[in-house]
């Protein structure tokens, strides 16, 4: 009888950690590294979700041999190879993530598997969590009480409207806009200011000013936010949508740095009758010179600095860098210089 690779005796994760892991075959490019393990939650069932731009979501039309989510493979794996793997061989992690689906066993499962983790590595844990699939803030506690020392909350659009259009009621999903935010309110009273992340996807029909106002309202509840840079996966309602212009990613990347360091607030930041950034009220030179605002925004490892870094989850290796895995050397720097103010009117 064949077993099924559920969870959480299973767990998929993203290409880039298993190359990490030795488990597939491939290489990165100079300088990149994985230092984030993410653990995916996998059901025969799948996500009952059905996000319109989602890779899990369970109207997607595709092969399984052609199933990719944040725009790379995610192979299946044993936890327990994992984890052995972790033990006896060097690698890059500074943080694993364990990321709930829509699915009724996934609070549970996700418990056991932080504190799997936690049993086996050394490594701060953090939880990407499923509000709709959650009752309260004691549900909230029960994941602290397991290990994890931060959690992550997938809003992904900028406004109601369009969370409800690619996410709720307008997608035949589940999620609500007002649970997400409840859910963040609540997380941020167990976990601590600063310790819950907001993930946010730039392209999904929103302007700028409604991405960094958004931006602005996590920060003042006290969360992070961390951007992404919305990818067409194929045979997704959304497969036919264009990425986002990378000068409307980097002055939301920017913006996003401000707002998160403290360095501006948004109520001094201009912005053109179309919605885009025309003036970040503060010198921009010395924040564009270092390359940081345009590095991937995610959690940290124990040293303070990111470790969910998902090299090359927003872009091919052949494109423009989106989320930069490195702090940018001069000659990208140069290049972010030429897209920064690209297409403003």
């Amino acid at each position: 009888m064949q077993i099924k690779q559920e969870s959480p005796q299973f767990v998929q994760t993203s290409l880039a950690g298993a190359i990490s892991l030795g488990m597939e075959p491939g290489r990165f490019l100079q300088d990149v590294r994985c230092t984030c393990l993410n653990l995916l939650l996998t059901y025969d069932s799948g996500c009952a979700a059905s996000c319109s731009y989602c890779g899990l979501s369970r109207k997607r039309q595709v092969d399984d041999a052609c199933q990719t989510f944040i725009r790379v493979k995610w192979p299946t794996y044993s936890l327990d190879e994992i984890l052995e793997r972790m033990q006896t061989r060097h690698h890059p992690f500074a943080r694993v993530c364990v990321s709930m689906v829509t699915h009724a066993r996934a609070l549970e499962d996700t418990c056991t598997i932080i504190r799997r983790v936690k049993q086996d590595t050394s490594l701060p844990v953090s939880g990407l969590l499923a509000p709709t699939l959650l009752k309260g803030r004691r549900d909230l506690e029960t994941i602290k009480e397991a290990g994890a020392d931060r959690v992550g909350i997938a809003i992904d659009a900028a406004t109601p409207e369009l969370f409800d259009q690619h996410r709720g009621k307008g997608a035949g999903g589940p999620h609500r806009w007002e649970k997400f935010w409840n859910t963040i309110e609540e997380a941020v009273q167990v976990f601590g200011p600063y310790h819950v992340g907001v993930h946010l996807i730039v392209g999904l029909g929103e302007t700028e000013q409604e991405m960094i106002n958004i931006i602005a309202k996590a920060h003042e509840m006290g969360a992070l936010t961390h951007l992404f840079s919305f990818f067409p996966e194929a045979g997704s309602p959304m497969e036919n949508q264009p990425q986002p212009p990378l000068g409307q990613y980097r002055r939301v990347q920017l913006a996003r740095y401000l707002i998160n360091e403290n360095i501006v607030p948004v109520g001094s930041m201009r912005f053109s009758p179309a919605g885009q950034v025309v003036d970040f009220g503060v010198d921009i030179e010395p924040y564009v010179a270092q390359g940081r605002p345009f590095m991937t925004s995610g959690c940290p490892g124990a040293d303070g600095t990111v470790a969910c870094n998902r090299p090359f989850g927003n872009e091919r290796a052949s494109e423009p860098m989106r989320n930069y895995p490195f702090v940018p050397g001069h000659q990208d720097v140069e290049m972010i210089r030429t897209q920064l103010w690209d297409g403003v009117r």
